[in-house]
């Protein structure tokens, strides 16, 4: 893709979300990265093209709308989970044992008719992974493109243009998590850089709108399974709001993922633990 054409797509400012079983669309206003990009010496010219790539996409640092349409879209939506089982017989004995329980009870619901939400009764493989999940978490894997992550119960999957996958608190309007991912011929993230130098240069052109004011807070590099990450915790500063966010990035399968997560900077103490979970439990593999 050349320059001229990332120039056409970053004048675009409309950006439809809508939800994910929903035929209902909400026209949003979305900044997109104008201005020239600009990279430090120690950066090479293969990160610059990521860079590039990446300035397609809208910004991570995204305002959910979260006004009663939209609570309510979320509501009538089929995706919106559930723990409302639809009764297909007339009555159900009240001593019925708890839909979620093993045993008779549930074998009692099943012969019934009850259909319970998909997630009440999961697969093999998915039980044993939430197993291993935290309390007040729900986990996340993409065959397809090689990925797993959790993000917290009672998040809403909303989809978003250029974004492969998103999570969002349907009332704080800056907690959501975003998956991003583009092709890159690169096989290691260190070969970008320090994470230093990756990080300012992901929050100042990628992570952020150019309007806000950004501060990288923290850097750092991790290890699982001879694979490096690179976090990062920052600072991005609007006229109206401040959130606190941290990124995650890595190179594997061909692509260069991005996990970015958040929060309004006046929750971030009681949201940060939360946040960190989600980005530390994001992991790749061989697809």
């Amino acid at each position: 893709m050349g320059l001229g054409e990332v120039e056409k797509l970053r004048g675009r400012s409309s950006l439809r979300r809508y939800s994910k079983r929903s035929s209902k669309l909400m026209d949003m206003k979305t900044p997109y990265f104008a201005g020239k990009l600009s990279t430090p010496v120690a950066l090479d010219e293969a990160l610059l093209k990521d860079m590039v790539s990446l300035l397609t996409l809208p910004s991570t640092n995204h305002v959910w709308p979260s006004s009663s349409s939209q609570l309510g879209l979320y509501k009538h939506s089929q995706f919106r989970r559930s723990i409302t089982f639809v009764v297909r017989s007339e009555h159900l004995p009240s001593t019925s044992a708890s839909p979620c329980e093993d045993g008779p009870g549930r074998r009692k619901l099943l012969a019934l008719g009850v259909t319970v939400a998909p997630w009440l009764f999961m697969s093999q493989h998915a039980a044993t992974f939430a197993a291993e999940t935290k309390k007040g978490f729900l986990p996340v894997t993409d065959k397809k493109d090689g990925y797993t992550f959790v993000y917290p119960f009672g998040w809403q999957e909303v989809v978003v243009e250029g974004q492969d996958k998103v999570f969002k608190d349907v009332i704080e309007p800056l907690e959501s998590v975003s998956v991003n991912i583009i092709p890159t011929a690169k096989q290691d993230i260190r070969d970008f850089g320090p994470p230093q130098e990756v990080g300012e240069t992901l929050i100042r052109k990628v992570l952020a709108s150019p309007t806000q004011k950004t501060k990288l807070i923290e850097a750092s590099e991790h290890d699982v399974e001879g694979k490096a990450y690179y976090t990062f915790e920052f600072l991005a500063q609007a006229p109206n709001y401040t959130r606190h966010a941290l990124t995650t990035v890595c190179i594997g399968n061909g692509r260069f993922y991005t996990v970015t997560t958040g929060a309004n900077e006046r929750r971030w103490d009681k949201m940060k633990d939360r946040l960190k979970t989600v980005v530390d439990s994001f992991q790749i593999f061989n697809v």
